[in-house]
């Protein structure tokens, strides 16, 4: 069974979905890249959505460490009634409702009021077999719904190829732990218009909050590529 890893709600158990409708993230992979994360300031306080959620796990890690909104998004059905018991476990622990889930398809979610966001993080783990144009699409829907320098963490099988990534979608880095291979993408930064209200922010003497995407994203750039990840 999968469990909270930290946070909040460690070590509570979580409810598995029966069956092999879905893959799991292992809890080494999930340590990993929740380690990753936490240490770049990409946890406390920020939106997060889990697409193609199976149990919720992931959504419910990053509701456990700080995440201020989660939403899980999964579409079948058995799935998703394991993602709503799990969010009910995850938001009993943490003491405040975090977690919500929306059931559906992934691009008609994101097409919605309900998973249009904007997120800072988001957490998608879509079956092997998606790939080629439709993977594309789905990526293309992902970079709309995050906010400028927002963080995608995509999954993959190790042996899946390279997607072709979005232009507003900038890798940072990939990381391989046995099977498993992470993607780490941030969106392109603030639009021209973005950037005149900061400068005129600048102007008036008001300073960016210390945890702004900008900021995160920055940390995360310097950082990509140290400490490589090793084989589990």
């Amino acid at each position: 069974m999968p469990r909270i890893i930290a946070g909040q709600a460690g070590s509570l158990q979580l409810e598995s979905v029966p069956g092999d409708a879905t893959r799991p993230t292992t809890d080494r992979t999930r340590e990993a890249l929740f380690s990753w994360l936490a240490s770049r300031g990409w946890l406390e306080g920020t939106a997060v959505v889990d697409l193609f959620a199976g149990s919720g796990a992931l959504g419910g890690e990053a509701a456990s460490r700080g995440a201020e909104t989660v939403l899980l998004v999964e579409r079948d059905r058995r799935a998703a009634a394991v993602c709503r018991r799990n969010a009910a476990a995850v938001n009993h622990r943490v003491g405040r409702s975090v977690v919500q889930v929306a059931a559906g398809d992934v691009d008609r979610v994101l097409s919605g009021p309900t998973g249009a966001g904007p997120w800072d993080l988001v957490l998608a783990d879509p079956p092997y077999p998606l790939g080629g144009p439709e993977l594309a699409e789905t990526l293309q829907r992902i970079s709309a719904v995050l906010v400028p320098d927002g963080l995608l963490v995509l999954e993959r099988s190790a042996r899946s190829a390279v997607p072709d990534w979005p232009a507003a979608l900038e890798l940072l880095e990939s990381r391989t732990y046995g099977e498993t291979i992470l993607y780490f993408c941030l969106r392109s930064g603030p639009d021209e218009a973005e950037d005149e209200g900061e400068a005129e922010g600048e102007a008036e003497g008001e300073q960016a909050p210390a945890d702004a995407p900008g900021d995160r994203a920055a940390g995360a750039r310097a950082s990509a590529g140290e400490g490589p990840a090793q084989p589990l």
